[in-house]
């Protein structure tokens, strides 16, 4: 999958990086060792961080700035990632959907990135490109219906968006199904190391949890 980064985007975050993971996985409806993880990961934030500190954090600082830049309000449109952290914060229990999208909420707690996971089946053509929402844009959130995704960083394919730090569409959701999985991280933050370390903590998972094999990753930014 070939992902482009639009000239919208560079100006709002011209040092953004992101990364694309692509593997052949097996999903699977519960993992009670990774909701150990899970656990644990929540029972250090607590002990570290409050709702308020938890914006201070460089990734999510950055993906609230580029809300910001591009018109959206990131405390009524959280980033999953600040969404996710905010929910242990308050010990509330993360939601429980199935294997790989519970990998794909820890890789994005563990790291403060807001992640996009995919059916890469399910992805129309083999590019795509992340810009910017616009007015009445039609986007369907995954168990949130419609959102006006206008001033939303988007990953369109060659139907439409699929994808925003936000929430994913259903569209391209993620099941029980899947098998080819097209995972997005979102370095708002432009720290390539650390992009590039959640990309191996996320492949470890896959390999852990969801029988990956064939996976693979890239890097893009601006052309």
């Amino acid at each position: 999958m070939k992902v482009i980064v639009s000239k919208e985007i560079e100006a709002v975050c011209p040092g953004f990086v992101g990364a694309a993971v692509e593997a052949e996985v097996v999903n699977s409806p519960y993992s009670a060792a990774l909701w150990t993880e899970i656990d644990a990961w929540g029972a250090r934030y607590r002990s570290m961080l409050t709702t308020e500190t938890l914006k201070d954090l460089s990734a999510v600082a950055a993906t609230r700035q580029v809300y910001r830049a591009c018109g959206k309000d990131p405390s009524r449109y959280r980033p999953s990632a600040e969404a996710l952290i905010r929910r242990l914060l308050q010990g509330k229990n993360l939601y429980q959907i199935n294997t790989l999208v519970d990998v794909i909420n820890l890789a994005s707690i563990v790291y403060g990135y807001s992640i996009g996971g995919f059916d890469a089946d399910k992805i129309v053509g083999n590019e795509l490109t992340l810009g910017v929402g616009k007015a009445k844009e039609p986007y369907e959130g995954i168990g949130r219906g419609p959102i006006n995704i206008e001033g939303l960083p988007v990953y369109r394919d060659r139907v439409g968006g699929i994808g925003t730090p936000t929430s994913d569409n259903e569209r391209t959701k993620i099941s029980l199904k899947t098998r080819r999985l097209l995972i997005v991280i979102n370095g708002y933050d432009g720290d390539e190391e650390r992009v590039c370390a959640n990309v191996g903590f996320i492949r470890n998972l896959l390999k852990t949890y969801c029988q990956s094999t064939d996976d693979n990753f890239t890097l893009f930014r601006f052309s």
